[in-house]
């Protein structure tokens, strides 16, 4: 700790008037009933008597209470450094008691704080590790069940044996899926992956994304349309390939989560001269309000059971909510439990949109 005394006077100072006060009244009444002084010696005996006693008195209570005070309360500076607290570490004792209240109270509200966010972290932690090794354990042990299949013996079986390796294939794949995604969501976090800006029309993308998932949405009957037939092209300015993967795994998540015969909207929305604001509106299951804060965290679910069963590497929002913050734009989510949700984002219209 870096030994540095920062002294106050205040007690000594008001201490010392007090006494000074007291004793040189009781000394100047005493000198008067017994001895035969004028008032002239007298108020100058007084005022030598003052300064005099008022000096020591100052001395003698400066150093007396500021030795006391400072020995047990360079003891508490003492026994918080040895918690690294680098506010206290950093700064000179005081004897204040008032500074050292405020002192000690704002060092308690910070470790309080502390140890608030450490258990919400390590709650994250546990649940995180757990989701990871659930999502990467399913596919493994799909991979291993069907080679030791085939290793004892029912690869003599032609059939069987292309059945099961393109089984054990499609294990691969979503292992592979999930640690690219996993990839990703970590350069995004920190920062390392880089946006190729370009302006394109968002229009046309989303048809795009539409016709890859054509297949998808019909195995649930399910419509993908924009809400307005009529949509005119509308440029903005992002990475376009990022931006298709926001629109993709949004779909996707609709698709997956919404009910058999259902419809899923997409609206592009002028939302000022230079920005638009993009959504996509489900008529399906729907969020818990509970659930709604957590929907962008990674591998949380949802529904806890039924959706793994749909695949997916549990990245998918977490991936759309740092792809579009890594491009300053927002993203927001409403939804009724039981009637459907909308999530939407913005982006930042192209030049030769803005008017």
């Amino acid at each position: 700790m870096k030994i540095s005394f920062k002294k106050t006077y205040r007690f000594a100072v008001i201490s010392a008037l007090y006494i000074s006060l007291f004793a040189t009244i009781f000394v100047m009444l005493l000198a008067t009933m017994v001895f035969k002084y004028t008032p002239k010696s007298i108020f100058l005996f007084g005022g030598i008597f003052l300064f005099f006693i008022y000096a020591f008195s100052f001395i003698v209570i400066q150093y007396r209470v500021e030795r006391f005070i400072y020995r047990r309360v360079k003891k508490i500076y003492d026994d918080v450094s040895l918690l690294e607290s680098s506010t206290f570490i950093n700064q000179p004792i005081t004897t204040d008691m008032e500074t050292l209240t405020l002192e000690m109270k704002k060092y308690a509200t910070g470790k309080k704080l502390e140890i608030e966010m450490l258990k919400v972290r390590e709650e994250y932690r546990r649940e995180f590790l757990g989701n990871v090794s659930h999502e990467l354990k399913t596919p493994l042990f799909t991979v291993q069940g069907y080679i030791s299949t085939l290793l004892e013996g029912a690869m003599e079986d032609k059939a069987i044996r292309k059945k099961y390796l393109k089984r054990a294939e499609k294990g691969v794949e979503r292992l592979i899926y999930i640690v690219e995604d996993l990839d990703m969501i970590t350069k995004l976090e920190v920062g390392d992956l880089n946006l190729e800006f370009s302006e394109f029309d968002i229009v046309e993308l989303i048809q795009n994304v539409f016709d890859l998932l054509e297949m998808k949405a019909d195995k649930k009957k399910i419509t993908l349309a924009f809400e307005n037939y009529h949509i005119q092209p509308i440029f903005v300015k992002g990475d376009k390939d990022k931006m298709q993967q926001v629109v993709e795994n949004l779909l996707v998540n609709s698709i997956k989560y919404g009910k058999e015969g259902g419809l899923t909207e997409v609206s592009v929305i002028n939302l000022t001269k230079k920005k638009v604001l993009v959504r996509v509106t489900d008529n399906g299951e729907g969020i818990e309000k509970q659930n709604l804060p957590r929907v962008f965290e990674r591998f949380y679910r949802v529904d806890k059971s039924g959706s793994r069963t749909e695949g997916g590497s549990g990245l998918g929002l977490a991936i759309v909510k740092h792809i579009i913050e890594a491009h300053k734009e927002k993203i927001y989510v409403e939804s009724e439990f039981g009637i459907g949700s909308e999530f939407s984002f913005t982006m930042t219209k192209a030049k030769l949109n803005i008017s």
